[in-house]
């Protein structure tokens, strides 16, 4: 079991990753801003907000057609009157409930369109973000904000925004029959406005601290989740079950507490409201019956009668409003959330004036100096330079730095100093798509998408036709292995692959590349899940795939880098030694310690 003050620490730690700083949960520009989405949606959206006015309309004047029937013809015995009401009150409460129909029906179709235009807007934020933002930012927080905060916004659509716009409606069309009816208790209803402002703004801090507090909690939980899901044969590996476990269930129990906060002040804060309300029709109980009885009375009693109805009609949206209010804290809490994913900027973005040229292959670094985090390099001052069709390869220990290189090759990040310049232009001028577009990768932790193996292969050329896949992977000289799959390219790879094997994956993945057919390669220790067998075959269509292009190649195999042009060694991201196979093993420097003991391990 994990120690309850770790627990506890690793809880604090999550919580000041997550919160955010910024409170805002009811905001207008929040409110407007999600408004916006239902621009593109403006007809329905409109068609919406008249039965909005309607609705807030007619459940008074069903009241005051009541009031005025009890008024009138049951006063004075008049039964033709009172069929005549009686019909008027049916067609109205008719045309009514259709209107509701309307209203709920359009506000259901709006708030599906307003998040469908949600989470689109959100992949393609996605989509654009660099590797930065990936490197920084939880899968579980990705996942949580495209799936729940979405969720909570559509609660707020459909539901909070346009229930509320009745209820209040409502209460001003009340507000004006009771005027009419009696400006004098009028004014003591008005008596009411200060004591629920202060109730609201009281329980507005306490549900908004506690329903962001709910948000943060459940976003722990789902990562928490994610990586478990993800890590579970490391979990199980190493016997973990319980440890994990007991996180899992702190943070669960955390999110517990968060919730029966939540819940116990939203009671008291619905009780209050309707104890308000009972207390102040009680009083105008009293108000009104003294204003009927005292001598020279200029109320009626069937007036009194109607502002009491209508005073129902005041109060009872106030106890619906309340039952919104935490559902509208949650939607702004998820809708901060969303934008703030939105409007995040990105580390950095192509320029306007950035070109896109047909690549040739040529790569120079200038005393480049990266660091995933600026203050803390990985990379010093690496100058080095590739021609067209040269072979490159880097090798050193793990942390060397030579995945750090391979990525900003591939502009997945920009050099902190110095430059990286790729046909003589600088990466920064580089169109990212256009570079991309010319680039072929395989890695060694190799990513397979849910589909075929034919799919997949295409995702390097998705205009790629059925030959063309063919052809690229009998170029591998591997046709023969795809061929005895179960039903060949048509073969269902799985979630993530897991339906092949470790070395089909990576079959895959060297197909997706030679599909390709991109100007610089990258290898990052591609051949590292493939057999000793499998190696061999593809190290010879290896050199038909690298012949005129470009290639960085990082391999912990040192035969797969023997007729490289040059071979890059670093040690702690500095180049210490640099040359050709042969050359360097007669320095006897380094790279001969590396090899050597890649010979006595058995996989030079």
């Amino acid at each position: 079991m994990i120690a309850p003050r770790r627990a506890s620490l690793i809880l604090r730690n999550e919580r000041s990753d997550i919160d955010e700083a910024d409170k805002r949960p009811l905001d207008v520009a929040l409110i407007r801003r999600l408004f916006e989405y239902t621009e593109p949606h403006a007809k329905l959206r409109n068609r919406l907000l008249i039965t909005v006015v309607l609705r807030a309309i007619q459940l008074p004047c069903l009241t005051w057609i009541m009031a005025a029937v009890i008024k009138g013809p049951v006063a004075t015995h008049d039964v033709p009157g009172i069929w005549i009401g009686a019909g008027l009150f049916a067609a109205l409460a008719l045309f009514t409930q259709l209107t509701m129909h309307y209203r709920q029906l359009w506000a259901l179709e709006l708030g599906e369109f307003v998040v469908h235009d949600l989470r689109n807007d959100i992949f393609g934020k996605l989509q654009t973000m660099p590797m930065s933002f990936f490197h920084k930012t939880r899968v579980g927080r990705i996942i949580s904000r495209m799936l729940s905060d979405v969720e909570d916004v559509r609660v707020g659509v459909q539901e909070v925004l346009f229930v509320s716009l009745v209820q209040l409606g409502q209460m001003l069309v009340a507000s004006a029959f009771m005027l009419w009816y009696d400006p004098r208790l009028f004014l003591l209803v008005l008596g009411l406005a200060p004591v629920l402002w202060w109730i609201n703004r009281y329980f507005h801090r306490r549900l908004s601290d506690a329903y962001r507090a709910i948000r943060d909690s459940f976003s722990r939980v789902t990562s928490t989740l994610a990586e478990s899901v993800n890590g579970v044969r490391v979990t199980q590996g190493f016997v973990r079950h319980e440890t994990n476990a007991a996180m899992f269930g702190e943070l669960i129990a955390d999110h517990g507490r968060f919730n029966t906060k939540a819940i116990r002040t939203q009671g008291l804060f619905l009780s209050l409201l309707e104890l308000n309300s009972q207390t102040f029709m009680a009083l105008l109980l009293l108000v009104g019956g003294y204003q009927i009885f005292r001598p020279g009375a200029i109320v009626e009693v069937g007036d009194l009668v109607g502002f009491f109805f209508m005073a129902g009609m005041f109060f009872q949206p106030i106890t619906t409003l309340g039952g919104q209010y935490n559902q509208a804290l949650t939607a702004m809490a998820g809708a901060e959330r969303v934008f703030k994913l939105l409007d995040s900027e990105p580390a950095w973005q192509d320029p306007r004036d950035a070109v896109a040229p047909a690549l040739r292959g040529r790569v120079e670094f200038r005393n480049l100096t990266f660091g995933y985090d600026p203050e803390r390099p990985v990379l010093h001052d690496i100058a080095f330079l590739t021609e067209p069709g040269q072979t490159i390869a880097l090798v050193g220990h793990t942390g060397s730095g030579k995945s750090s290189i391979i990525n900003l090759v591939a502009k997945f990040y920009l050099p902190t100093r110095g430059e990286l310049l790729i046909d003589g232009v600088e990466i920064r001028q580089l169109q990212t798509d256009a570079l991309h577009h010319q680039l072929g990768i395989v890695l060694q932790q190799n990513f397979l998408f849910s589909g075929t193996v034919r799919e997949n292969i295409r995702v390097g050329k998705p205009t790629a036709t059925d030959d063309e896949v063919v052809n690229a992977v009998r170029a591998l000289d591997c046709l023969d292995l795809f061929e005895q799959l179960p039903e060949g390219f048509d073969t269902q790879v799985g979630e993530r692959g897991n339906s092949l094997s470790l070395g089909q994956r990576q079959l895959v993945c060297f197909a997706r590349a030679m599909v390709a057919d991109p100007r610089i390669i990258i290898l990052d220790e591609a051949t590292s899940s493939v057999d000793a067998l499998t190696e061999a075959r593809i190290q010879r269509s290896l050199a038909k795939l690298l012949q005129g292009r470009t290639s960085f190649i990082v391999a912990h195999r040192l035969s797969t880098i023997r007729h490289a042009d040059q071979v890059l060694v670093l040690d702690h991201g500095h180049i210490v030694e640099r040359g050709r196979h042969a050359e360097l093993l007669a320095k006897g420097g380094v790279y001969a310690q590396l090899h050597e003991r890649f010979v006595l391990s058995g996989v030079a």
